[in-house]
């Protein structure tokens, strides 16, 4: 059977050290899933259960990309964010055995419109058009777990043209990946490809065209990205 229009390939994300890919199917992401970034927001933040929402595939960005600036905002914003990778899927999965399920790590950006998410919030309307836009899941090359372990604590941190403006710890997140993993394979069936985000610490704030951003994840890796002016 062919396809009736060109179709674009697959998302992948390279593989560390290797000629490999990761095909990628579906981007979750966590929202509030540090104390600090959840009382910023305006939240507070008691450990209620996990809330997700997604971003295509098609918006992952590769390192070391200069991306365009996004269409129809005025406020973008950073949030910098450790990566999950699902290497075999399931459902109903227990938190003992969620991290049976991870291929590996990276580390990404949530690229968010806050001003057409904090006005869909105020309408009582979806925000997906706030996450869910073109070139808004910058990422590194992923780093499997045999090689890296599970990381479950250390620096993640965002630079912004030198300066740091998100600074945290992951062993500060209010649900861990293994708890993540578990409550996401309930809601739905987990998928081999399928990407989690796993939240962003305080500090959240503005991108111009122009900045240049530095992220980092202790054990994982570097990411840097460029809006183009």
């Amino acid at each position: 059977m062919s396809y009736v229009i060109d179709f674009r390939p697959t998302p992948a994300l390279p593989v560390a050290e290797s000629n490999q890919a990761f095909p990628v199917g579906r981007i979750y992401c966590v929202g509030r899933n540090y104390a600090e970034h959840a009382r910023e927001m305006g939240h507070d933040p008691e450990r209620e259960p996990p809330f997700f929402f997604m971003k295509p595939a098609d918006a992952i960005v590769p390192n070391g990309a200069t991306i365009p600036y996004p269409q129809v905002t005025r406020d973008l914003h950073h949030e910098i964010e450790m990566v999950v990778a699902i290497g075999r899927g399931g459902a109903d999965i227990p938190v003992e055995k969620a991290l049976d399920h991870v291929y590996g790590y990276g580390v990404g950006l949530d690229m968010t419109r806050r001003d057409l998410q904090g006005e869909a919030k105020k309408m009582g309307r979806p925000w997906e058009m706030g996450k869910a836009f073109d070139h808004s899941a910058p990422c590194t090359a992923l780093k499997p777990a045999a090689m890296v372990g599970h990381p479950a604590k250390g620096a993640i941190w965002l630079k912004v043209n030198g300066k740091t403006v998100q600074k945290g710890d992951l062993a500060e997140m209010i649900w861990n990946v293994p708890e993540t993993i578990s409550h996401l394979s309930k809601l739905i069936t987990l998928k081999p490809g399928d990407l989690i985000m796993s939240g962003t610490p305080a500090g959240v704030g503005p991108v111009r065209p122009g900045d240049r951003l530095e992220g980092h994840v202790d054990g994982v890796g570097d990411l840097t990205v460029t809006y183009a002016k």
